[in-house]
């Protein structure tokens, strides 16, 4: 399969206007906002304006917000779907079950730029997850579900949904800001997999769901959960360089740690960074940050090379907010993907109008037909 490009790098499938990833300057932007901006403002505004291309006036945020309070409410049917999930099921594996089977049937109108019926459904799919995920951790742990608390900032609600207790502000915006870091990054895996879902005419539950699914992988979304599992395997900041050279010397990953667009620092992971030492106050989160922080430095000493500069990427610290916040690892991934369904909507609405059954070609290079 010589000169093959397997995994696609640099070609071109398409053309956004959704989100830039500048990879020589280490830079991304949302609809021409740079990253650090929209990591400053509320999360509704920063969903609006990533699915329609402009900032929503007070009404259009107000009726937004209205419109996912409605609707985060899990019908009966989808509470009885979650119960049947087996108890061992991981997280992701059940938003990808689950995501087709939910009810999109809206419960009120709303006022939206998109005429196309993908809007509405996406938006309710996009209310529904948050609630899945905390029910689905609320019924692991034993505790009474479904949910305790819906409306009013959708963050908040997510995390009194979760452990059944108010959030301090502190906790609300350290995961409001780690959400809009990861609302959308151009044609990831994720998203082109949702593409080619859409290009065979699918609904857009279904484009959803097989984004979810590839998100999954630990080379995608899941190097956050693998990356602070590293951490706890570690132990402690002063055993990581040993572990680093150990894993080089092995020729294996270190999850988190660079990334194939950003050839300087991934910016997302710059504004996480600060927001992990912020939120980690306990001494057990307090040392896996440690050890995490310890982990870059060794492989910045290790592995950079020149044009090159191998740094955390936002998977690495992201985990650290994430089990600070009281999220075991294994529900990382299903965190991300209730920030990423945004993305996957925005370019639903972008691809579906003239969309095109993909249909690479592949170098056949096995046997010939002996005639």
């Amino acid at each position: 399969m010589n000169n093959i490009n397997i995994g696609l790098e640099g070609v071109e499938v398409g053309a956004t206007a959704i989100s830039n990833v500048d990879g020589e300057r280490g830079e991304l932007s949302y609809r021409g906002h740079p990253i650090a901006e929209l990591a400053e403002q509320n999360f509704v505004r920063v969903a609006w304006l990533l699915l329609f291309g402009e900032w929503p006036n007070p009404h259009e945020e107000a009726q937004l917000g209205q419109f996912l309070s409605s609707h985060a409410v899990l019908t009966r049917a989808e509470r009885d779907l979650l119960a049947a999930i087996p108890a061992d099921t991981h997280p992701m594996l059940m938003l990808q079950a689950l995501v087709p089977l939910l009810n999109t049937v809206p419960l009120e109108s709303i006022d939206l730029p998109s005429e196309s019926s993908d809007a509405v459904e996406g938006l309710i799919v996009a209310a529904k997850i948050p609630s899945l995920v905390a029910a689905y951790y609320r019924r692991e742990q034993d505790l009474e579900w479904p949910l305790v608390s819906h409306g009013g900032d959708p963050i908040a609600a997510f995390l009194k949904n979760l452990h059944g207790r108010t959030p301090a502000k502190a906790q609300v915006d350290a995961l409001r800001v780690a959400q809009i870091l990861q609302m959308e990054h151009s044609y990831n895996a994720g998203t082109f997999c949702g593409r080619v879902a859409l290009s065979t005419d699918a609904p857009v539950v279904s484009s959803i769901s097989a984004s979810i699914g590839t998100l999954f992988g630990r080379l995608h979304g899941g190097a956050d959960q693998a990356a602070l599992e590293m951490a706890v395997a570690i132990g402690s900041a002063d055993k990581a360089a040993a572990y680093v050279q150990e894993q080089i010397a092995r020729g294996e990953r270190i999850m988190g740690i660079g990334h194939r667009e950003y050839q300087t620092l991934d910016p997302r992971a710059a504004v996480l960074k600060p927001l992990a030492r912020s939120v980690c106050q306990q001494p057990e989160h307090l040392a896996l940050l440690d050890t995490l922080e310890a982990v870059e430095q060794a492989c910045v000493e290790a592995l950079e090379k020149p044009g090159k500069t191998l740094r955390a990427n936002v998977e690495f610290y992201k985990g650290a907010v994430f089990y600070a916040l009281g999220v075991p690892p294994h529900f990382f991934t299903s965190l991300f993907a209730m920030a990423r369904v945004w993305g996957y909507l925005a370019h639903a609405l972008e691809f579906r109008p003239e969309a095109r059954l993909i249909r690479p070609r592949a170098r056949y290079i096995g046997p010939e037909i002996k005639h």
